[in-house]
Order: C-alpha cells, then sequence, then structure tokens
C-alpha cells in the first residue's frame, strides 16, 4: 500500500465512522419526534363523548344487581361511550313506568310485572335474563309445624299486594294436597321480620338473599321451591327497555348490553372481587353486613347462567310456560279489571341485543 492509499484511509475512514453515527442519531431522532408526535397526538385529542342512560333499579342494590356494578366499576360502559346513571329505587313509582314513559332507558322488574305492563298498555320489553332459574320459595318458620305445603290451608300469607300471588301459593297448596285456600295479607312491614314475630305463618322470598340472610341469622326454614311445586319456570329478574327505546335507540341498547353482559360474566368466574365492587359501588350503608354480600354472591353466580350458556339468553318455553299459567289463573287484568284471556307472549322479551 503505497502512502497516498494510507493518507486516503487514515482521513477516509474516520469521516465515515462519524457519517454512520450522525446518520444514525439522526434517523433515532427522527423516530423519537415521530413517536412524541404521535403520543401528544393522542394525548390531545378530546375525550370520547359519551352518552348518557340512566337504569332504575327494582330495589336497594343486591346481587341481583352486581354485574351491572361490576361493568361499571371496570369502566366496560364508559368503553361503550356510555355514562350510565343508576337511578335510586323508589316505592313510589316502579321501574316498568319509568322505562315505559321514557323517563328511564332500561331497569330491573319481573316476568309477573312484564306480562301485567302488556295487559294494561304500558309495554316493556324483557332483553335480558338475570337469572337463568327462578330461585324464590314459599317459606315457614321450621319449628311451625307447617312442614308441607298442604299444611298451609287455612294459614296467614304475608303477601305484596299483587294479584298473581293467590294463584301461585294455591296451586303450589293444591298440588301437594290442599285445598288452596289461606289468608292473604299484605304487609307493611318486612316480611321475615313478619314471620320472625309470628305475625304471619309463610311468606314468599327469592333464596339468594333473604335465605341467605336467614341462614346467617340462624333462623331455620322449611323451604318450599316455586318451581319444584308445579309451578313453572321463569326468569327474574329482568333487565327491561321499552318499545320506544328501541325503536329509536338500538345501537345504544347493544353497547349497553354488551358491557352488562361482560360485567355479569365476570361475576359468574370471579366471586369475592364481583361482590366487593357491588358494595364499593353501591352507596354507603346499603349493607351493613357485607358478610351477606359474598354468601348471596356465592349462591348467586353459578345461577347467572347454566354452564356453557352465555348469560342474559331467553327461551320461549320460559316465556310461554309460567306467563301462560299466570294467564289461565285470572291473575291478569287490563287497566279496566278485567282478567286478560290472551297475549303474545313472544313481544315480551328479545334477544336481539346479546351479541
Amino acid at each position: 500500500m503505497n502512502s497516498r492509499t494510507r493518507l486516503i484511509l487514515s482521513i477516509g475512514l474516520p469521516v465515515l465512522v462519524i457519517i454512520i453515527v450522525v446518520a444514525a442519531f439522526v434517523v433515532q431522532q427522527r423516530g423519537s419526534s415521530t413517536a412524541t408526535t404521535s403520543q401528544q397526538s393522542t394525548q390531545g385529542q378530546a375525550p370520547q363523548k359519551l352518552t348518557t342512560m340512566t337504569l332504575a333499579l327494582d330495589w336497594t342494590p343486591n346481587t341481583n344487581h352486581t354485574g351491572i356494578y361490576v361493568a361499571q366499576a371496570k369502566g366496560w360502559y364508559r368503553q361503550q361511550g356510555i355514562d350510565l346513571k343508576i337511578l335510586p329505587y323508589s316505592a313510589n313509582v316502579t321501574p316498568d313506568t319509568l322505562v315505559s314513559s321514557g323517563k328511564a332507558d332500561v331497569g330491573i322488574s319481573s316476568t309477573e310485572s312484564i306480562v301485567a305492563d302488556a295487559a294494561t298498555g304500558q309495554p316493556v320489553v324483557s332483553i335480558a335474563a338475570i337469572l337463568q332459574h327462578n330461585t324464590s320459595a314459599l317459606v315457614t318458620r321450621a319449628d311451625s309445624g307447617l312442614n308441607n305445603p298442604r299444611d298451609l290451608d287455612g294459614k296467614v300469607y304475608g303477601g305484596f299486594g299483587s294479584p298473581y300471588e293467590s294463584a301461585v301459593v294455591g296451586e303450589i297448596i293444591k298440588k301437594n294436597g290442599g285445598k288452596g285456600t289461606f289468608k292473604n295479607v299484605t304487609l307493611n312491614v318486612d316480611a321475615m321480620e313478619a314471620l320472625k314475630s309470628h305475625r304471619i305463618d309463610f311468606v314468599w322470598i327469592f333464596q339468594g338473599w333473604e335465605g341467605i340472610q336467614a341462614q346467617r341469622e340462624g333462623m331455620k326454614l322449611n323451604t318450599f321451591y316455586i318451581t319444584d311445586n308445579g309451578i313453572p319456570d321463569y326468569y327474574t329478574p329482568n333487565i327491561i327497555t321499552g318499545p320506544k327505546q328501541i325503536k329509536q335507540g338500538a345501537a345504544l341498547l347493544r353497547k349497553f348490553m354488551a358491557a352488562t353482559s361482560q360485567g355479569y360474566e365476570y361475576a359468574r368466574t370471579h366471586i369475592k372481587e364481583a361482590a366487593q365492587m357491588l358494595v364499593d359501588g353501591a352507596p354507603r350503608g346499603t349493607f351493613p353486613d357485607k358478610g351477606l354480600v359474598l354468601a348471596s354472591q356465592e349462591y348467586l353466580s353459578p345461577r347467572y347462567a347454566d354452564a356453557g350458556r352465555k348469560w342474559g339468553m331467553q327461551d320461549a318455553e320460559a316465556w310461554h310456560g309460567y306467563p301462560g299459567f299466570i294467564l289461565k289463573a285470572g291473575a291478569i287484568t287490563d287497566a279496566a279489571g278485567k282478567p286478560i284471556k290472551s297475549m303474545d307472549f313472544d313481544t315480551l322479551y328479545s334477544n336481539q341485543f346479546m351479541q
């Protein structure tokens, strides 16, 4: 190698290295700048505009509502573009009335109420079954001697004042060999308290709450499950909406149900976490006994839906069986008080918002 070549290499190689290093630095800075710009752009975007929806509860918050509170806590409604407002329960106006009048977008109701709404010309539609099977029962004190439904003949029933109660209770008594006659009194105090104090002989409860509560208090009961005694299985509670909301906001209802389904599916498999989200999301003081919430959640979570079945789905069999029974019993009347003889049960429910 001659001196000229060595001179060129001695000058050229360092320059080349410098060029490569500088080029790499420039590329890196450009990439960093691009990423920063992109991040700033994302951060600088206006927040997603949320649509307010209102949900009317059927009672004070409880484990029937857990999936809703889970979806709220997890931010799943907001991810769907929904700002969900949960309306507190009011004894003066039903969720069905709020929904049918358009004062609430969705609500929590029952099969009996949905049938009655249609009969009086204020229809609502069930868009999800919160529980796949009925968990309610007639109960007596274990020390009452009333050990079979037929023993309830002539006894005092503490009721809610609904016309379908007599038909259901009477059928259960007759199914077990009784005459189906009993005294029906509408209570103005807590039903379980009335049972404890011997003011009544039996009452209709939800096993997933009152039944669990009685167990925790050491109160022993005789339990006669509704669907084990001649009454068709049915969904209760239900999530409802109105025909007007369906017509004007079907896309919004699908988003609402997507988040709600996510909440209940989570609650099926994350019992403790879901129960805690309900406690945290409800108004302070709602649950004096937080252990009751967990015990109730342990009972209900596997009952939100059957194994292998998606939460919320509804079948025609349930919507024809029990509604058909209470209709045939003359327990459903129109706005003038006249018994309804027939009804299109298929208009009372829809799976169209389940994804």
